[in-house]
């Protein structure tokens, strides 16, 4: 039984549980978990737990993380990211640099988030995303979550590039299209990249191509 962490750097189009079923094949071991979902259109780090690592998933899932992302302008759609039916365009050449950089600071800080329909939260056994597949729609509670920091890195309308530094239970899409409402134009997500969980960086992050037995780190706590 192999037991401990693997820090990977997961490509666009995988879900989090293709690198489940790739860490097994690899190990040939079963009990393989992560911490943290990161959907297809994401990148950047998932951790995966090992063994009896596996019972650690609370002390991985409930650390800050840091993404940086694109947010395109003008446009709205069924799953908060570029890749779902586009449900609205609007004009956005009235947004400035100026006015992006106000509002982020209104999303700074702790504040309550309503999770969006594409999440992995269960409702009566079901996960959100499946009914939203099903076109159906469930009232969702507000969480409390916490905004570190949120800087504007590039403005190039329709993209405007971030990054962001958040609590667990943060959502990204739903933060760019809180982000559109208050700038009047409505904004999805293009690209998404975790580059931090806790202390974890990508600079130790595996290509799911490289990974053998000396990227696991042994963990105890």
């Amino acid at each position: 039984m192999i037991n401990g962490i693997l820090i990977v750097n997961k490509p666009i189009g995988l879900t989090s549980h293709d690198v489940v079923k790739e860490i097994r094949r690899k190990f040939k071991m079963r009990q393989v978990g992560h911490a943290g979902t990161l959907d297809p259109l994401a990148t950047g780090i998932l951790i995966m737990l090992l063994g009896k690592t596996t019972k650690l998933f609370n002390k991985f899932v409930g650390l800050d993380k840091a993404y940086r992302a694109t947010l395109v302008l003008g446009t709205t759609t069924d799953s908060a990211d570029i890749q779902g039916k586009v449900m609205k365009t609007l004009p956005y050449e009235h947004v400035t640099r100026v006015r992006v950089e106000e509002v982020f600071k209104k999303f700074t800080g702790e504040m309550d988030q309503i999770p969006p329909m594409v999440s992995a939260i269960k409702r009566q056994g079901k996960k959100l995303y499946q009914l939203a597949r099903k076109g159906i729609e469930v009232k969702r509670e507000a969480r409390k979550i916490n905004v570190h920091c949120l800087r504007l890195e590039g403005f190039h309308p329709p993209h405007v590039e971030f990054y962001l530094e958040c609590s667990k239970g943060t959502y990204v899409r739903q933060l760019a299209e809180d982000i559109g409402k208050d700038l009047g134009c409505g904004a999805c997500i293009a690209q998404i990249e975790r580059t931090q969980v806790g202390s974890f960086t990508m600079d130790e992050a595996v290509n799911i191509e490289d990974i053998d037995e000396s990227h696991i780190r042994h963990w105890e706590g």
